[in-house]
């Protein structure tokens, strides 16, 4: 039987030719295919795909604009009965602002009713409570009728001031920071509390502090 000899320089590249080819960085895509599905604070009516970089690539940045010892800047939003709403309103008392996904989200509905289950705590401590997101004053509306919220929602859309005091996202930006803020009788902020996951710890550490104040 005849035998067949290659060059050794061959090998490697033929060995090189049948390795398959993994991507090193390229986006890793997370397909969501069910109607009106709810993930963490995002809402999603149809199929959709979020796109997450590979770890080669991923980073995340949290630019903080607004740090304890400061003033942050002052806003005029909507509120749920579409009447404007300006921070300076509750100059003179502390103000407790949280920043949240979006209206009907399960860990946005369990935080907002932990503010409500508290709220009585919150006047005893002469605090006002003002929630945040993107949504439209109809939205608000219909979020606060259906779970009895007695306080202030704000429209942010285009999270304009998301952006200004420096809310930072979560799930490599895909997903809006869930974000507490507590404001002295100055307007200065004495609390920066972030926590994504457990939404009602918010309201346990923002408590503790106006309890202290």
């Amino acid at each position: 039987m005849a035998s067949i000899s290659l060059p050794k320089h061959c090998l490697p590249s033929l060995l090189a030719a049948k390795q398959p080819k993994t991507p090193s960085s390229q986006n890793l895509p997370i397909i969501f295919k069910s109607s009106g599905s709810h993930f963490l604070g995002l809402k999603f009516s149809h199929s959709s795909t979020l796109s997450i970089p590979s770890s080669s690539r991923a980073k995340i940045f949290i630019s903080a604009k607004v740090s304890k010892g400061q003033v942050p800047p002052s806003f005029t939003l909507k509120d749920q009965d579409g009447r404007n709403v300006s921070l300076t309103k509750f100059k003179g008392k502390p103000v407790v602002v949280y920043f949240y996904p979006a209206d009907e989200t399960p860990g946005c509905t369990k935080q907002a009713c932990a503010f409500r289950d508290s709220y009585e705590k919150f006047k005893k401590a002469g605090a006002e409570v003002v929630g945040i997101s993107g949504d439209d004053p109809s939205s608000h509306k219909a979020f606060a009728k259906k779970y009895r919220l007695p306080f202030t929602l704000l429209c942010d859309e285009g999270n304009k001031v998301r952006k200004d005091w420096g809310v930072p996202a979560d799930l490599f930006g895909t997903l809006p920071g869930r974000q507490t803020y507590v404001l002295d009788k100055s307007g200065v902020v004495q609390l920066i509390y972030n926590n994504q996951f457990q939404p009602e710890k918010h309201i346990d550490e923002t408590l503790k502090l106006l309890q202290s104040l």
